[in-house]
C-alpha cells in the first residue's frame, strides 16, 4: 500500500467499529449494546459505504462479554441484516487466555478476527499482556478456522512483533498481510503525520493497512489513510463526536470517510470487494 495505491484509484475499505468493550450508553446514547442495536448500526453503516464491521460483544447489563453464545447471537443478528465482512474481537484487559479464544468458535467462524500484537496498559492498574504464545496460540486457532487475522498494531514495537510474528511463524499468515495501525494516547502511536509515515514504510511487503485513530484525530488520519493508499477504521468504538460537543452516529462517521474516500477520488469498496482485496 502506498501514495501509489491512491493514484491508481484502488477501493478503499471502511470498517465500522460500532461499540468496543469499554464504554456504554452513559458516554453516548448512539452507542449500540444488545445484538439487535448492534445489527440495526451495522445495516445503517453498510447503507453509508462501510464494508467491514468490528464486534464485541456485550452481557444484557452492557458489559463486556467474550463467550462464544452472545458472539453467536450477534454476529447472527448482523449477518441476517447485512452481507457485511465479519470481524470479531479477541482483545480484552484482564481476560483469562482461554477467554480470549471464544469469539473464534462460533458456527460459522467471523470471517476476521483482530490479534492485538503486544502488550497495552489499560487504566492505572491493569495491563493487557498479549504475549507471545498466546499471539500465536490465537493465530493457530484462527489458522485452523480459516479466519483471516487483523494485527492491531499500536506504536512500533508491535511492528516489530509482526515481523517477528512472519519470521516465526510464517505458517498463520496468508498474505496479502492485514494490520491496523493505531494512533492516539497511552500505548498507541503518537499521533503525528511523521509518525504515520514511518509505521507505513515499515509495514511488511505487501501488507495492507487499517488508519484507526481515537478521538478528534480520527477524521486527519482517515484522510491520511486513504491517501497514503490504506483502508480506514472508524466508529463509536473510537472516537464518540462528529465535531466538538456534537455526538455522532456510527452511519455518521461512516458517511463522512465514504464521502472524503470519494472526494478524494477513491472508489469506496463493497463488501465483496473487500472480500477480494484482503484475500477471503
Amino acid at each position: 500500500m502506498s501514495y501509489e495505491a491512491y493514484r491508481r484509484g484502488d477501493p478503499v475499505i471502511i470498517t465500522a467499529a460500532l461499540t468496543g468493550g469499554v464504554h456504554g450508553k452513559e458516554a453516548s446514547p448512539h452507542l449500540p449494546e444488545t445484538p439487535e442495536e448492534v445489527a440495526e448500526a451495522a445495516e445503517a453503516c453498510e447503507d453509508a459505504g462501510a464494508s467491514v464491521v468490528h464486534l464485541h460483544a456485550r452481557k444484557e447489563n452492557g458489559e463486556r462479554d467474550f463467550s462464544r453464545e452472545r458472539f453467536q447471537e450477534l454476529t447472527e443478528a448482523v449477518r441476517e441484516r447485512t452481507d457485511l465482512v465479519v470481524q470479531h474481537s479477541t482483545g480484552g484487559t484482564g481476560a483469562p487466555d482461554d477467554l480470549r479464544h471464544e469469539p473464534l468458535r462460533t458456527d460459522p467462524a467471523p470471517d476476521m478476527a483482530s490479534l492485538d500484537m503486544g502488550p497495552l496498559n489499560r487504566y492505572q492498574h491493569l495491563t493487557s499482556e498479549n504475549t507471545r504464545a498466546l499471539v500465536e496460540a490465537l493465530g493457530e486457532e484462527m489458522r485452523e478456522r480459516g479466519i483471516k487475522p487483523e494485527m492491531e498494531v499500536f506504536n512500533g514495537g508491535h511492528l516489530n512483533e509482526v515481523h517477528g510474528l512472519l519470521e516465526r511463524r510464517p505458517d498463520l499468515l496468508d498474505e496479502p498481510y492485514h494490520t491496523t495501525l493505531i494512533f492516539g494516547g497511552g500505548t498507541t502511536a503518537m499521533p503525528t503525520p511523521r509518525n504515520f509515515l514511518s509505521l507505513v514504510d515499515h509495514l511488511p511487503e505487501g501488507a495492507t493497512f487499517n488508519t484507526l485513530a481515537f478521538g478528534p484525530h480520527q477524521l486527519p488520519f482517515t484522510a491520511m489513510g486513504i491517501v497514503f493508499g490504506g483502508h480506514v477504521r472508524v466508529g463509536l468504538e473510537d472516537n464518540r463526536y462528529f465535531r466538538q460537543g456534537e455526538l455522532a452516529t456510527n452511519d455518521q462517521l461512516v458517511e463522512r470517510a465514504a464521502t472524503l474516500a470519494r472526494t478524494l477520488e477513491r472508489p469506496v469498496a463493497s463488501p465483496d470487494e473487500a472480500r477480494g482485496i484482503l484475500g477471503l
